[in-house]
């Protein structure tokens, strides 16, 4: 049996079960890049990756003989010690799901088996005359070579949200109101809704979260939440001065689909509705529903259309634009039941989580650029304001709806030559629309095509913004 060459094949498989493990766990429903509590687990992930982008690079088409077959042997002591450490800090900061720690015994068991398969080779090794052979094993070699970029890549990416994690628990302080208040959240867990419950709780409020997971949920906020996962749950005489309406699956991802359309109208219009019949019953009816909608109510501007859309302006007969007004619809129910409600159409949200990080990630490997034809207007606003507009209309119980983007509006070309001149890289390299089309169908939408929106309600009652301007949002940022 040639263990060497069994080994080599046990590392593809360690890079496609990492590579599905950073995506779907890290990535899309953890969330890890920007969560408080994970600096340290992606500063370990970040070492761990780079050690893993050499070694799949290193040993793709290369032996290692003599002095070099013992460095492999301490550098593969260097990843398990990593390992044992990420396992520990895990289990102090946050409550994995049972398909992470199923894959991460497998990815376990496996990295075992091929360093011990490669360690069985390692007297041969050392007997042999110290150098580095060239050996190549054919398109393994190859796919091996991409892993080693890929894991690389991913390195990078964590290093850099390790870098910047810090700056998400020192977001600036927002005041919601004078007296403490009773808040029940929706979407709780997700990028926006971790920061908004940790300003609440900062600003001295009692807050409720509605989650599925909600030993997760309990998890992440230090048990100073309560956790609920129905509206069942809560007694009709339960008091709350305020629900705020986050909840949503992820828009942008698999295609759009007749079973993923169903998904996304379930989880924004049909949870909605699930939260207006328990305001419908209860004994003390909130003062306001907050709920969030998104920019994409407007549908999409033609290219070259310089329009300037405010909330006067009407939907339009495209899925994300009736997914949008359906939802908005969905909550203005809790109208009939006097509560006053505002719609929050959110546009691109700026932080150290959700979709900027990797939009930046070609622009800080020196590949950015125009995206399709780069016209597309992109109207963006940092999470900092977008968590004060949020508390601004609580305070002013502005109800209706009101648009949350910056006074600022950019194309996508100028979106990515401001966010290159501040990471001071190059911005030349386009990316052709066509591939995306062709993968993503209508979603396609979301990245090729935009709109000019601007915060005329917001801008009207009073709001200041924290960060009006790309470059200093950017900036803010790290």
């Amino acid at each position: 049996m040639n263990t060497h060459l069994l080994a080599l094949q046990l590392m593809a498989a360690q890079g496609c079960l990492g590579a599905f493990d950073t995506l779907y766990h890290h990535e899309l429903t953890e969330a890890l890049p920007g969560r408080p509590t994970a600096g340290r687990e992606l500063a370990i992930h970040a070492v761990r990756a780079l050690i893993y982008s050499a070694l799949f690079i290193g040993l793709s088409s290369w032996a290692f003989h003599g002095w070099w077959a013992l460095v492999l042997l301490v550098v593969f002591s260097a990843e398990i010690l990593l390992t044992l450490w990420d396992f520990v800090v895990e289990d102090r900061t946050r409550l994995l799901p049972a398909t992470e720690r199923v894959t991460h015994t497998v990815l376990a068991m496996n990295g075992g088996a091929f360093i011990a398969l490669l360690a069985i080779g390692t007297p041969a090794q050392l007997a042999m005359p110290t150098a580095l052979v060239w050996q190549p094993h054919g398109g393994l070699s190859v796919f091996l070579a991409l892993c080693g970029v890929g894991v690389g890549l991913s390195g990078l990416r964590d290093a850099w949200a390790a870098r910047a994690i810090g700056r998400l628990a020192a977001a600036p302080a927002v005041k919601f109101d004078d007296i403490e208040r009773s808040f029940l959240l929706t979407g709780a867990t997700g990028f926006i809704g971790q920061r908004l419950v940790r300003a609440l709780l900062r600003d001295g409020h009692r807050v409720t979260v509605l989650s599925r997971q909600a030993r997760q949920a309990a998890w992440m906020f230090d048990g100073r939440v309560e956790c609920v996962t129905s509206m069942e749950q809560l007694p009709v005489s339960r008091r709350f001065d305020a629900v705020i309406n986050l909840a949503g699956a992820r828009i942008l991802g698999w295609r759009w689909t007749a079973a993923r359309r169903a998904v996304l109208r379930q989880s924004r219009i049909g949870l909605t509705r699930k939260v207006v019949s328990w305001i419908a019953t209860a004994e003390h009816k909130p003062a306001m529903l907050l709920s969030a909608s998104a920019i994409g109510y407007y549908g999409t501007q033609p290219r070259g259309d310089d329009t300037v859309l405010t909330e006067q302006n009407g939907p339009q007969p495209v899925f994300m634009s009736d997914l949008c007004r359906e939802w908005e619809d969905a909550a203005c129910g809790a109208e009939a039941h006097g509560v006053a409600v505002a719609r929050m159409r959110f546009g691109l949200v700026l932080g150290t989580q959700g979709a900027l990080p990797m939009m930046l990630l070609p622009i800080k490997l020196g590949m950015g650029g125009p995206l399709g034809s780069g016209t597309q207007w992109l109207s963006w606003i940092h999470v900092d304001d977008l968590i004060a507009g949020v508390a601004h209309l609580w305070r002013t119980r502005a109800a209706g709806a009101c648009n949350f983007t910056a006074p600022e509006s950019l194309t996508q070309a100028a979106f990515s030559r401001v966010a290159a001149s501040v990471l001071h890289r190059p911005c030349g390299l386009p990316t052709p629309g066509w591939p995306m089309r062709l993968a993503l169908g209508e979603q396609a939408d979301l990245l090729l095509e935009g709109q000019r929106v601007a915060p005329a309600r917001l801008l009207d009652s009073g709001f200041v913004f924290r960060h009006p301007q790309l470059r200093g949002a950017l900036q803010s940022l790290g």
